[in-house]
């Protein structure tokens, strides 16, 4: 019991913690937009912990208007970390960038969070108006938990996929020290989603769910995240950093930049090489990444991903119209620096507004 006190306190604290971070982090005096993701993350991860907090004290049983605020107020909303994990790390290397409509996509299955929160709406105003009896409050009541227990599979899986296509975004940014911010902010998440997977499972399994509620409850999981709150937020306030803008670059600097650029990117032929990425081009270009990103960024509207794609997609339409019957289009796309096909498919209708098949079709009638 003691033990069990000592960790409820523990995890209480780092809630605490986590808010407090989280105002510091909002109003820092750098008026970063990072630090606004990062403190957003911070707030969802301390909501997550204080939940499990009332329940392990039994708060919420001891009172009607508490019982009440935790059907139809959600302390547990884990769909938007994931989306925010990228767009925070991607906010690390594009200067002056905010999330914009098409982007808010992403947080949309953010209602597998809220949807028993709905639920339990609907069930404080049937109990007032007298339209749902004590039974169907209790079957409604056993779905919304097993819902709640199978939700935790997508959140789970939400978060692996936004952290690993993070991760990518670093391995195309990173800069040549070995350890920096953002690799240390991702490899914390990356270890969290491996103590989250090795208790998830056992816990969707319904013989053994109750067994490991009972034997280690939900601690496994929290204390660590209840660490991640704790270091997150200290190293989070401390090292990130206003980026470079292209306001801050002269005009001269700008076009000795986008000239070298397009020398090495497009007539040197970097662009055919699948494995290109930003490090590759600072050491042929000798150009700090900090400044072809705030350049590409801030003066040509792109990022380094569609700077590159933007001469493949060119190549590959020159290509598509002479005549290669030994290769196919996909053939064609990797031939051009493609690595997959599914890239290939979303970024050649992104510059043309046309599917690889659909623009073939189109010359050919045109000729």
């Amino acid at each position: 019991m003691q033990l069990k006190n000592f960790l409820d306190s523990l995890i209480l604290l780092g809630a605490i913690q986590g808010f407090i971070i989280t105002l510091l982090l909002y109003h820092k005096k750098e008026k970063l937009y990072a630090n606004k993701l990062l403190a957003v993350i911070l707030f969802l991860i301390s909501l997550a912990c204080l939940n499990l907090y009332l329940l392990n004290q039994n708060i919420l049983n001891g009172s009607t208007i508490w019982t009440i605020i935790s059907l139809i107020i959600p302390l547990v909303i884990i769909m938007p970390i994931g989306p925010l994990v990228y767009f925070y790390t991607e906010s690390l290397y594009v200067p002056g960038f905010k999330l914009n409509h098409s982007q808010r996509v992403h947080f949309y299955a953010t209602i597998i969070d809220i949807f028993p929160s709905f639920i339990g709406l609907i069930f404080v105003l049937g109990a007032i108006l007298q339209i749902i009896t004590n039974d169907e409050f209790k079957v409604w009541g056993n779905f919304i938990y097993q819902y709640n227990v199978y939700a935790d599979f997508p959140r789970w899986l939400s978060v692996t996929i936004y952290t690993t296509l993070a991760w990518r975004k670093w391995i195309f940014n990173r800069q040549p020290e070995a350890i920096s911010w953002p690799k240390q902010f991702l490899i914390s998440f990356a270890i969290f989603q491996s103590i989250w997977l090795l208790h998830l499972i056992p816990y969707l399994i319904p013989s053994l769910s109750d067994a490991l509620l009972d034997w280690v409850g939900w601690y496994p999981v929290y204390i660590p995240l209840t660490v991640m709150v704790y270091w997150l937020g200290f190293n989070g306030y401390l090292k990130a950093r206003p980026s470079i803008t292209a306001k801050n670059i002269d005009a001269e600097t700008i076009q000795k930049t986008l000239t070298t650029l397009e020398k090495v990117v497009h007539h040197d032929r970097m662009f055919l090489n699948p494995e290109l990425t930003l490090n590759d081009v600072v050491k042929a270009t000798n150009i700090p990444q900090k400044t072809i990103s705030a350049v590409l960024n801030q003066h040509a509207g792109k990022s380094f991903n569609e700077f590159i794609n933007q001469y493949r997609v060119e190549e590959v339409k020159k290509r598509l119209l002479e005549s290669q019957p030994h290769l196919t289009i996909t053939g064609i796309a990797f031939e051009c620096g493609f690595n997959s096909q599914a890239t290939f498919q979303r970024t050649f209708k992104q510059f043309t507004g046309l599917s690889p098949t659909e623009f073939i079709t189109q010359q050919e009638k045109k000729s």
